[in-house]
């Protein structure tokens, strides 16, 4: 079974992220929408009422998101794995998905226990790879400790995602082993999957170009009609700059420019949305399937275990808890 053929049909999991995705945008909105509308009549305060609004929405979309990670996510990479290892897939993907997933993490609780426990190995060790960029000293140091940074959280959120398919192929080993297994993997075939970094970081800036250009683009002729807004915004972002004495930029004093800034991040969700949900498990496919061949003939050992150890506290933890 090919990349294209798995991608194909595990897309009903990044369908149904999809609907809960525009579900979350939309409460977003109107949060905000009501917080500004409420907070306007009451004390003739709009702008406050919408930071209420938005705040009180995002933490309605973190809990609903949550689940849907854990059911349609978790399921996605699990059949993603089952076509890579196997060769097929059932007739009911979804189904099928959701009772590998529960098979293996009974509850909420204990999958982000683990995936909080890949990031953090991975994390931890990206951080020290980060201040080799900054060592360098002044300007220079710190932008390439930057740069290194954000390209070690791109990479870092696919070797996730491969770390969890790893514990669902290796089904027969308790997840804490599978998961030390999955992070050795990397620095035991380092080689093989670095030929992914182009794809990785190729398709995600093309997919951000095209995608957010679009979008914004879209967000600020519609935006461009309500110079009303922004100009009282850019007013009352002076006056609560003025009230606390900060410096306030003056890029965000000008109405014309605080249009562009909605815009931008208008086309900036909406392609963090289509690019998660599309593209990222179209790359993901061919990156999990060469993370699986490159361990499935060569499982890491209590020997590479231990090479480990040495770079992470948080996987020398995990490995003396799974042993």
């Amino acid at each position: 079974m090919d990349n294209k053929t798995i991608y194909k049909k595990t897309l009903g999991f990044s369908l149904r992220r999809a609907l809960w995705d525009i579900l979350a945008f939309l409460i977003l909105a109107v949060a905000c929408g009501a917080g500004f509308l409420i907070a306007e009549k009451a004390s003739d305060k709009g702008l406050i009422g919408l930071g209420i609004g938005a705040v009180l929405g995002i933490i309605v979309i973190v809990i609903l998101l949550r689940y849907v990670s854990y059911t349609y996510k978790a399921g996605q990479i699990a059949m993603m794995t089952r076509g890579v290892v196997e060769g097929e897939l059932p007739e009911d993907v979804i189904g099928e998905g959701k009772k590998v997933v529960k098979e293996r993490f009974a509850t909420v609780a204990l999958f982000f226990a683990a995936t909080g426990i890949i990031k953090g190995i991975f994390n931890q060790i990206g951080r020290g790879i980060t201040k080799l960029g900054e060592s360098v000293g002044g300007d220079t140091g710190n932008a390439v400790g930057s740069a290194i940074s954000t390209a070690i959280q791109v990479l870092v959120s696919y070797l996730c995602d491969c770390c969890l398919g790893w514990v669902f192929y290796r089904k027969e080993v308790k997840a804490g082993k599978a998961t030390c297994e999955g992070a050795v993997l990397f620095f035991k075939h380092g080689k093989t999957l670095a030929k992914n970094m182009g794809r990785i970081f190729g398709m995600g800036l093309a997919s951000l170009v095209v995608i957010a250009g679009v979008f914004g683009g879209i967000a600020y002729a519609v935006l461009s009609r309500f110079p009303v807004f922004f100009e009282r915004l850019a007013r009352e972002l002076a006056e609560a700059a003025a009230r606390t004495e900060t410096d306030l930029p003056a890029f965000l004093q000008d109405p014309a420019t605080l249009v562009l800034i909605a815009a931008a991040l208008v086309g900036v969700i909406i392609w963090s949305i289509i690019h998660s949900v599309f593209v990222r498990p179209f790359v993901l496919t061919g990156v999990l399937r060469n993370y699986l061949e490159s361990g499935m003939n060569d499982i890491p050992d209590e020997a590479a275990f231990r090479v480990l150890d040495g770079k992470s506290s948080k996987f020398k933890k995990l490995h003396a808890e799974a042993a």
